[in-house]
């Protein structure tokens, strides 16, 4: 697939809410692994977190992403993504996040993807306690020392 065009597709079906069609642009065994939600492993569970994790608390979504390179088998995008807020404590805010996607790609399809997402002014926008914002932080530092890539830096 083209890779603008799955670009397209991929922040058009979050902001429609179509979990079905976001899942059709990964492959059977895809993750999805999300800045706050954690991994997401297969196409029903990537549907799931689209029509049922992410507008839980939010609705009025925004994702566009910029800028893309790769090389075939692994693709970048700079994004801007934002939706409205509806947690209590956020008081229906717009929050916004920036952040690199980065996609594994597969056969024309997705078969990995995460991101690098600078949520610190978003959790602010969100109200969040100190100690809230503490407990996402800490789990994502984790999140980075579990993986292979870590090892050199954490002996």
């Amino acid at each position: 697939m083209d890779t603008q065009l799955l670009l397209h597709r991929f922040a058009e079906a979050v902001q429609t809410r179509d979990g079905k069609g976001f899942a059709a642009l990964f492959t059977e065994d895809a993750v999805y692994h999300d800045v706050f939600y954690g991994a997401f492993h297969g196409r029903q569970k990537i549907a799931e977190l689209v029509d049922d994790w992410f507008y839980r608390t939010a609705e009025d979504f925004r994702w566009h992403l910029h800028d893309p390179v790769g090389n075939g088998t692994t693709l970048y995008a700079r994004y801007t993504f934002s939706y409205k807020s509806l947690l209590p404590e956020a008081q229906g805010k717009r929050v916004m996040f920036e952040g690199v996607a980065i996609f594994t790609l597969k056969d024309g399809l997705i078969a990995d993807y995460r991101e690098v997402a600078n949520a610190g002014p978003a959790l602010l926008d969100l109200g969040f306690a100190p100690e809230r914002v503490a407990k996402i932080l800490t789990r994502a530092g984790a999140e980075l020392k579990s993986r292979p890539e870590a090892r050199p830096h954490l002996s």
